[in-house]
């Protein structure tokens, strides 16, 4: 019946009035989701006092029917239209924290004409009824005792709605210029590895996941889904197998799904990432987790796999946990940021980590892909994300990421990459060191660039961050090199004391231009002793454990199999708290790069 209601009435979409009341969007939101309705929320997280004034200059007569809030006055401000409040409701907002357009319930307004309305309507005669003679926030409303309509002058259809989307001329306004694209590879070629031995293959034992951290922290594994075109099984059918084993994880490991707060997806063909994710919103409903979704070079027979994170602590602090989760799933079409196009949500935050979804380049009004190529894609998804940041914690900016990974589709593109995040970096220290007079060397956080087949919406780019509300002057940072026979093994790392959490980049770098092939197991060893060194120069804090060692190779460049078995033999050889190792095969690294790790670290 709801589907011939919908039908007949040509109902497709509801729109909510909500600015920052989360109250209202979901209420709105579950609603459409069981009738199958897009909720639209285009005043979500506007500034409340441009969109008074963008509403008043509309020809919007509001006129105020009930106040109830401190410096509201019956007498003074009821019956009068926004207008005439305006500069008072601005006062209002800055000395005692007003919502400027009520959505508090600060006051009420009733709409006596606006450009829709065919005729206007006029107040005759009203009274002031007296609900609560508080002597600090009188609570007053306005009865209507006699009304009529008007005839008004229409405007004309064209003038009617010739209004200039804000968020298109946004995603539109900050064009980069294009810088000529060096070229980082210099002719030499990268060698091609293959185990010549297996001499580390006795301490290799299967790892589906990190150990758990003292703070509630586990990385999950080795969630694959295999998968051979047949009439037996489709990829809807492979897609919910893996699910269930992941379910059978969690499970095993004394975990939820609601546990799981970060999934890492690799597909092998984006042309599957419908059919999965329609397996993937069963298992994941309300308040799913965020999620990063790329296209990779995984081997013949893989569907996809799947990494994730967990918490769950049951540590108490008096009588409550010390760390409170807030999820940000916004499903309604906006002009803030683009909404979920998939199931997942767009940020989680546990205690001071926030952990966001990839971000990539949609027009959030139309969840379109923006145009103009990939400078301005860089531009909008990596403004998408410190939105995303501000709205769950308003002081956090760009300097407060601790890792970012940034999913590109070129080559070519890995200069509009770094020159978006440089410049996003230096435009925010700018705010930064205006309001504390200069002052500051903040330590950012580690950037990845990888390059990959394909990316969702086929764009061009996705930013993916993780970030911590710390305070970043008291980072601690280092760096270190150890040259390997015919590479170069260079090391960064960033530490937030405070939050207990870090974040550990180690590339290794192929710089011979000879034709003699040095040794895998040998490069694999300097590598994971660079890291080790690292681990060993983070503070004393000996809570703080690995939990991923993402590694991103060049397929064509290292066997998959010597790769995982070196570094899982070493890794389990030489730690007692093994991380979670992630192997992902993309097409390209920057500057000759042949394996970069990026390591995730918590308490």
């Amino acid at each position: 019946m709801q589907c011939k209601n919908k039908e007949k009435e040509e109902i497709y979409g509801v729109s909510v009035g909500a600015i920052l009341s989360d109250y209202q969007r979901v209420r709105v939101e579950n609603v459409c989701k069981r009738l199958d309705l897009q909720p639209l929320a285009y005043l979500w997280r506007r500034n409340q006092e441009d969109l008074l004034r963008e509403m008043i200059s509309s020809d919007i007569q509001a006129m105020i029917i009930k106040v109830a809030a401190f410096g509201l006055d019956p007498d003074k401000h009821l019956g009068k239209t926004l207008d005439q409040v305006e500069s008072d409701l601005c006062e209002l907002s800055k000395k005692y924290g007003v919502n400027i357009c009520g959505e508090g319930g600060e006051y009420e307004t009733f709409t006596l004409d606006c450009p829709l309305f065919k005729k206007k309507v006029v107040v005759d005669s009203s009274e002031v009824v007296l609900h609560s003679a508080d002597a600090f926030a009188p609570v007053a409303y306005l009865r209507f005792l006699e009304l009529h309509l008007e005839e008004k002058q229409l405007e004309s259809p064209d003038k009617l709605f010739a209004i200039n989307c804000s968020c298109e001329m946004e995603c539109n306004e900050d064009y980069i210029s294009a810088v000529a694209e060096q070229n980082s590879q210099d002719g030499i070629s990268p060698p091609i590895w293959k185990s010549s031995h297996p001499p580390l293959l006795q301490y290799c034992k299967k790892s589906e996941c990190s150990g758990k951290s003292s703070n509630g922290y586990q990385w999950i594994n080795c969630i694959t889904a295999s998968f051979i075109p047949s009439e037996q099984q489709s990829v809807v059918d492979a897609a919910a197998e893996a699910f269930s084993s992941l379910q059978a994880v969690i499970t095993a490991k004394g975990l939820e799904l609601k546990d799981i707060i970060l999934v890492y997806m690799y597909i092998r063909n984006m042309e599957d990432f419908s059919a999965v994710n329609s397996a993937y919103v069963k298992m994941f409903n309300l308040c799913p987790p965020t999620r990063v979704c790329v296209e990779a070079l995984l081997p013949d027979g893989l569907l996809f796999s799947v990494d994730c994170l967990a918490h769950k602590s049951n540590i108490m602090i008096g009588e409550v946990l010390p760390y409170s989760k807030e999820v940000m799933h916004v499903q309604s079409i906006s002009h803030w940021a683009p909404a979920n196009i998939g199931p997942y949500s767009q940020a989680i935050k546990v205690g001071e980590v926030l952990y966001i979804a990839g971000q990539i380049a949609l027009v959030p009004c139309t969840m379109k892909l923006v145009g103009g190529g990939v400078w301005t894609e860089a531009s909008v998804s990596l403004r998408h994300t410190l939105k995303i940041l501000k709205a769950m914690s308003q002081e956090t900016t760009l300097h407060h990421v601790l890792l970012a990974h940034c999913y590109v589709t070129s080559s070519k593109y890995i200069p509009a990459a770094l020159a978006t995040w440089q410049k996003n970096l230096r435009t925010h220290k700018k705010e930064e060191d205006h309001e504390t007079c200069g002052i500051t060397s903040e330590t950012s956080g580690i950037l990845v660039i990888v390059v990959v087949p394909r990316l969702p919406r086929d764009s061009a780019i996705e930013w993916h961050v993780i970030a911590v509300v710390d305070e970043p002057l008291q980072r601690k940072h280092f760096v270190l090199e150890k040259k390997s026979e015919g590479c170069l093994i260079e090391c960064e790392a960033v530490e937030s004391i405070s939050t207990s959490c870090a974040s550990i980049s180690i590339s290794l770098r192929w710089m011979s231009s000879s034709g003699s092939l040095p040794d895998l197991n040998q490069a694999l060893q300097d590598l994971v002793a660079v890291f080790l060194q690292a681990m060993g120069r983070l503070s004393g804090d000996k809570r703080v454990m690995p939990l991923c060692f993402r590694t991103f190779y060049k397929k064509d460049s290292i066997d998959i199999t010597a790769l995982r078995t070196g570094l899982q033999a070493l890794l389990e050889e030489q730690m007692d708290a093994v991380p979670a190792l992630v192997l992902v095969p993309v097409t390209d690294l920057p500057k000759r790069e042949i394996i970069h790790v990026a390591c995730w670290l918590s308490a």
